[in-house]
């Protein structure tokens, strides 16, 4: 398709969303390029496996040439459908079952994803290029200004630069996101030991949240299996781009307090490793398994945040999707799908305004207007999830790790 250069759009961020919108501008014939400040799409860790729920699936379906949603498709697999809460030698407290329709949802892995998403975006994706401020350009135009003092002139900007975007104080005034008490070390361990599977039988269905006797401390751990290999996937549907190497393996988390993790060792991941080693050694073997063989090169660190509602859009040509906006604590699976559906969304408002005339200003009014009740309901929902489930209310964690498992049987032996 030709694409229109008198309109064009500067993305901020080659995330999830900015990459996801920027398939959708460009099957509509909209000039679009994005700008990551990262050196290289893949030299750090952005988490692991995401499920995808109907806005999310949607959102790929609406912006993703078929072929490529296809690929998505075929490389995740079907969630478990059952989510375990137990106490920390993994005896039941109450299981969550989702009573989806078949294919209504699917966990892909992360990284396999924005491999799709960034297939077909040769040359509009520039790496490097830190955003650090929008500026007026022109009575049509801003230019998005970068940290090595170059700019890139646009129609409109739009921040997708994630949770320490340096747009959101000029574009959101006093909207920065709200600190939470709690954070996550995340790992990825192999799901196939010696050829067996890690996971118990039992469990093999099912994610797992194991809430320990001290208050604000959990682990969480979850089954990534991929439905097809994505280098076969790739070589089907998308041959010639980057297929990354795809093996199954079980993410996991350890929830604790964020003044639990000291300063000293949080850029640290040998360190971030063995704390998570020391503060789950309570835990039944399998979780201390998972911890013991994961690979320490994907451990992470998030410290969790909750956006705030902006007060006011301070220019016209200019917004902001995802964690930009609205970060929200990793409880119910609503991040990623959130960001999704604010990039197909953007993207249906910019193709309607340049079909109809619609003013751009408009157009992106119209999407905020939308995207802001939607987006915080899923932060309030998070939120409110996290303090439920890690709070330190006496009555409810002496329900959910001494009432509640005892009136189970045992769900894994410990031998």
């Amino acid at each position: 398709m030709r694409l229109s250069t008198d309109f064009s759009v500067a993305i901020a961020g080659a995330g999830l969303s900015g990459l996801c919108l920027a398939q959708y501008l460009m099957r509509a014939g909209i000039e679009v390029h994005v700008y990551e400040r990262d050196p290289g799409p893949f030299v750090r860790r952005q988490g692991y496996r995401i499920i995808l729920d109907r806005y999310g699936l949607a959102a790929l379906r609406e912006s993703l040439p078929r072929q490529l949603y296809n690929l998505a498709l075929a490389t995740g697999d079907e969630p478990g459908g059952h989510l375990r809460f137990t106490d920390s030698r993994l005896r039941d407290a109450f299981t969550i079952t989702f009573k989806d329709e078949p294919n209504a949802t699917r966990q892909v892995d992360r990284l396999t994803l924005r491999s799709i998403l960034q297939s077909g975006l040769n040359g509009r994706i520039h790496y490097g290029k830190e955003a650090v401020a929008v500026d007026g350009g022109g009575p049509s135009k801003l230019r998005l200004r970068f940290s090595d003092g170059g700019a890139a002139g646009a129609t409109v900007v739009v921040g997708a630069d994630g949770v320490g975007s340096a747009l959101r104080a000029q574009l959101m005034p006093d909207a920065d996101p709200a600190n939470t008490p709690m954070a996550g070390i995340y790992g990825r361990s192999p799901l196939l030991r010696n050829g067996e599977s890690v996971i118990p039988d039992a469990l093999r269905t099912s994610g797992v949240l194991a809430i320990a006797d001290q208050p604000g401390r959990a682990f969480f751990f979850t089954p990534m299996r991929f439905g097809e290999s994505p280098q076969e996937a790739f070589a089907r549907l998308a041959p010639g781009s980057y297929a990354p190497t795809g093996y199954d393996y079980v993410m996991w988390g350890l929830l604790l307090r964020q003044e639990e993790v000291p300063t000293g060792v949080r850029g640290d991941l040998l360190a971030l490793w063995r704390l998570a080693a020391r503060m789950s050694a309570d835990f039944h073997p399998v979780v201390r398994r998972l911890v013991a063989t994961a690979e320490l090169d994907a451990t992470v660190l998030n410290l969790f945040a909750a956006g705030r509602r902006p007060r006011r859009w301070a220019v016209p040509r200019a917004t902001m999707m995802g964690d930009a906006v609205h970060v929200m604590p990793p409880f119910g699976a609503h991040g990623g799908n959130t960001a999704l559906r604010d990039a197909a969304l953007l993207g249906r408002r910019l193709v309607q305004a340049r079909a109809n005339g619609t003013p751009v200003e408009q157009a992106i009014a119209d999407y905020q207007d939308e995207m802001v009740p939607y987006a915080f309901r899923a932060v309030d929902t998070a939120a409110g999830l996290m303090r439920r489930l890690t709070g330190g209310a006496a009555a409810p964690h002496w329900v959910l790790t001494r009432v509640l498992p005892r009136l189970h049987r045992v769900t894994v032996p410990e031998a």
